[in-house]
């Protein structure tokens, strides 16, 4: 018995190993293909590593394009969206399962069913309203809606909240706090993981946002990452090198995160689904 399961864990593994190989070849031939000349990158027979290192390419992705303005553009709109994310889906999430008031089930409610809107449809009506606030190429319509809650964090949040016991809000209100030095005092650091986990996928979600700048920006120097790749790219000529050197810079701060916050992205999302 125990040699089969033996056998058995040995195969998982094994299957694992594979998968984890096949998902990162795409990534290891971007790395590949960063420091490899456009004539070696499409070579017949396929060159697997670089013949030289073309560190070149890396100089070249500064110098074509503005792409240390489309670094900054991109830090800047992804502080404030996390800023934005965890303020405002803490207020709603805790409003909605700690605070008794007519219609909350209805607002949850509401608010959950907004998932089943797809992105696409909403990007016409949002144009035409940023286009009456007379904010089209400006930053705001990528930083203002992360203010007003996003209905995945909030039922994440709403669930963990429910794990939490309602003895350290009455202890709370005894003591004279008000509502928002009870979600910063004592919400707050009970849901750190839960917090972290939304500033993680808030990161993702601005990080790799493609359509929203495409939208809303029109200026080159107010391009984040995800358009001021296609930059590069032009009708009569590619720097393929270039490109995949800017590609491999802008995936980067997303695979550093990925090691530094992992146990607190796993954490964060078992312990609300455990105690829930």
């Amino acid at each position: 018995m125990r040699t089969r399961r033996t056998g058995v864990t040995i195969c998982i593994y094994l299957f694992l190993v594979v998968g984890a190989c096949i998902s990162l070849i795409p990534l290891l031939w971007l790395i590949r293909s960063s420091f490899m000349s456009t004539e070696d990158m499409f070579k017949l027979p396929l060159i697997l590593f670089p013949r030289k290192l073309r560190l070149m390419n890396y100089v070249d992705v500064f110098t074509m394009v503005p792409f240390a303005r489309f670094y900054a553009n991109t830090i800047f709109v992804v502080v404030f969206n996390i800023i934005g994310a965890m303020i405002s889906n803490l207020m709603i999430a805790y409003g909605l399962a700690r605070i008794e008031f007519k219609g909350r089930g209805l607002m949850f409610c509401l608010s959950i069913g907004t998932l089943m809107l797809p992105a696409n449809v909403q990007l016409i009506p949002l144009f035409l309203e940023w286009n009456w606030f007379g904010q089209i190429d400006t930053f705001l319509p990528l930083i203002v809606p992360a203010f007003f809650g996003n209905a995945f964090f909030i039922f994440m949040l709403y669930q963990f909240l429910r794990t939490i016991p309602r003895d350290f809000d009455e202890a709370a209100f005894i003591d004279g706090a008000s509502y928002p030095v009870i979600i910063a005092k004592i919400i707050f650091p009970l849901m750190k993981s839960a917090m972290v986990v939304v500033a993680i996928f808030q990161f993702m979600f601005t990080w790799n946002d493609f359509m929203s700048p495409l939208l809303f920006l029109n200026s080159v120097n107010r391009y984040t990452l995800a358009v001021g790749l296609r930059a590069f790219i032009s009708t009569f000529y590619t720097p393929w090198g270039v490109l995949m050197a800017a590609a491999t810079l802008t995936i980067l701060p997303l695979i550093i995160l990925f090691f530094i916050a992992q146990r607190y992205f796993i954490s964060g999302l078992t312990v609300g689904g455990i105690k829930g």
